[in-house]
């Protein structure tokens, strides 16, 4: 991997707020000058399939797509989807992730059965991670559906991206109607985490 370059692998279910994240980060970075790479796969996103995003800035990035062991950090918007990742993590890297559940369709068709202690056997593979339950800390800012700009928060402290760059990127991102809600999230993210 290139020195200097900064992987984030954004992985959640449609609906959640994936794309609009990996867009505030990409956002983020150009306003600090540095050169930004994102990569979307979209799946069967509008049934609640999964989503994954790509971010990849640095002085100088080549290519969109982070390969397996390089992921500085997995943001994660639901449990399974986190695990179902892994293998993208670098040794040392950081995975960040809502405490939510969405099942996918082999679950509601009673087909497999959801794991119940996913987020447990992440901690126990992998030291450095933070588990947030960002749609309670959404829903007490005012919206539940602003769970992805909690764990944006929680990145942007993790990672030390500048409080007012990213939130100069919501404001420019998020609609104005949703914006004091969106802001107020950010901050509760950020308090989250602590080194």
């Amino acid at each position: 991997m290139d020195k200097g370059i900064k992987n984030i692998l954004i992985v959640g279910v449609g609906g959640q707020g994936t794309l609009l994240t990996s867009r505030i980060i990409a956002q983020v970075a150009v306003q600090m000058s540095y050169d930004v790479k994102v990569s979307e796969v979209h799946g069967m996103a509008q049934r609640g399939g999964s989503v994954v995003s790509q971010v990849r800035y640095g002085e100088k990035v080549y290519s969109p797509i982070i390969k397996k062991g390089d992921a500085d950090v997995i943001l994660a918007f639901e449990k399974l989807e986190a695990a179902r990742m892994l293998d993208y993590l670098k040794p040392g890297g950081m995975v960040i992730i809502n405490n939510d559940r969405v099942d996918p369709l082999p679950v509601m068709s009673g087909k497999e059965k959801y794991p119940e202690d996913i987020a447990e056997r992440i901690k126990g593979l992998v030291e450095n991670t933070v588990i947030v339950d960002a749609s309670k800390i959404a829903e007490s800012c005012g919206n539940i559906k602003a769970a992805n700009v909690v764990l944006l928060g929680v990145l942007s402290k993790a990672i030390s991206l500048p409080e007012a760059e990213v939130e100069k990127a919501i404001q420019e991102m998020v609609p104005p109607r949703a914006l004091d809600v969106n802001l107020a999230a950010f901050r509760e993210g950020r308090k989250l985490f602590t080194v």
